[in-house]
């Protein structure tokens, strides 16, 4: 007849540590090569920000462990920002959009306003939600929807902040793609949105 002895104390905490430190080991070796790596300089988009711009990426030791960070400053807001690399794509860190996707948004704004009916309220927080979403499109979505107050006075308060903000991301990334400043950009934004 066996006997069950139980483990030698911190003997299965040891064994879990042994095979959590030898599996992020393997993931390590095993790492996903980044096709379009960021770099020191490098234009970005940060969903829950807006523009920055990449000052370094390096090893810094936090709490203890060693992490590869990336390090971007948000000259607009005067805020600096530092991110785990491997955790940066999806943490909304995205680099600046192609001509063609700007050319995508322009044509949503020059579109028919989407009108809802539903309480302002809901309405408030999916405008957030798009313009915080970082998406250049979905941004789009939002200045299209509200563009009615950009010369009036006839929205709310909130409305018109919410109209400003989606007006602010959006011309913050064309004027980095398209090397403008943007104050020219603002202008031509508002030309067609008064056209359309």
């Amino acid at each position: 007849m066996s006997t069950f002895r139980s483990p030698p104390k911190g003997g299965v905490t040891d064994a879990m540590a042994r095979t959590a430190a030898a599996t992020t080991a393997a993931q390590a070796k095993t790492k996903v090569k980044d096709e379009d790596p960021f770099q020191e300089g490098d234009a970005i988009v940060y969903a829950a920000h807006g523009v920055g711009r990449v000052d370094r990426i390096g090893v810094d030791e936090i709490a203890g462990t060693k992490l590869e960070v990336i390090q971007i400053s948000f000259p607009g807001n005067q805020m600096t920002l530092r991110i785990p690399l491997m955790k940066a794509r999806k943490a909304g860190l995205r680099k600046i959009v192609s001509r063609e996707i700007v050319d995508k948004a322009m044509s949503i704004i020059k579109g028919k306003p989407h009108v809802s009916k539903g309480m302002w309220a809901r309405r408030a927080v999916a405008y957030q939600e798009k313009i915080n979403s970082g998406d250049l499109v979905q941004i789009a979505e939002v200045l299209r929807d509200l563009r009615r107050n950009v010369d009036s006075l006839d929205g709310s308060f909130s409305e018109r902040k919410l109209f400003e903000a989606a007006q602010e991301r959006f011309v913050a990334e064309v004027a980095v793609l398209e090397k403008k400043d943007p104050t020219d950009v603002l202008e031509s934004l508002t030309a067609v949105m008064k056209a359309a």
